[in-house]
């Protein structure tokens, strides 16, 4: 919810009592609300759908699992601690603007998420699904989703390393 004008989580966020003033809750902002201070996140996570956050590999592992060496699995630190609180959608305006078409930040940095890892065989898919005008591009790199992340997660990042592979490639 947006707390005295932040999007955070209101399990961990601070109260000041001892203040006079008066603390402002309000739903997330750009979203429908269900009830009260509940917004509809129904599109948020059809957005979430549409990356197919979930391993593809074609090959099986030979030992029963999929090994990963630890530098391969130090890439998705800050990316798989998302929890889907849509804190950074909701501060981003080009999701508030283009909320239809634009993926915003927290899917996007799933995306990459699926998109660095090595045990994922279906990189160019991930990627060809995301080059388009109204996917990564519509993001302006104003940062209010790492300013808002309620984790600490840089959510802008993670869009700047998939614009980077997507002109590398």
């Amino acid at each position: 919810m947006n707390i005295n004008g932040q999007n955070t989580l209101a399990c961990i966020c601070r109260i000041d009592r001892t203040s006079n003033k008066d603390t402002k809750i309000y739903p997330l902002p750009h979203m429908y609300i269900v009830k009260d201070l509940v917004p509809d996140l129904t599109h948020f996570y059809k957005q979430y759908k549409s990356i197919e956050p979930y391993l593809q590999n074609d090959s099986p592992p030979e030992k029963g699992e999929h090994i990963q060496s630890q530098e391969d699995r130090k890439k998705l630190d800050g990316m798989y601690e998302c929890i889907l609180c849509a804190c950074c959608s909701t501060s981003c305006p080009s999701y508030w603007w283009n909320q239809d078409e634009y993926l915003g930040p927290a899917t996007l940095m799933q995306a990459y998420r699926w998109i660095a890892d090595s045990r994922d065989s279906y990189s160019a898919h991930r990627k060809d699904k995301l080059q388009n005008s109204l996917s990564v591009y519509r993001c302006h790199t104003i940062f209010n989703c790492s300013r808002t992340c309620p984790k600490g997660l840089n959510p802008a990042q993670a869009i700047a390393r998939i614009k980077l592979e997507l002109a590398t490639d």
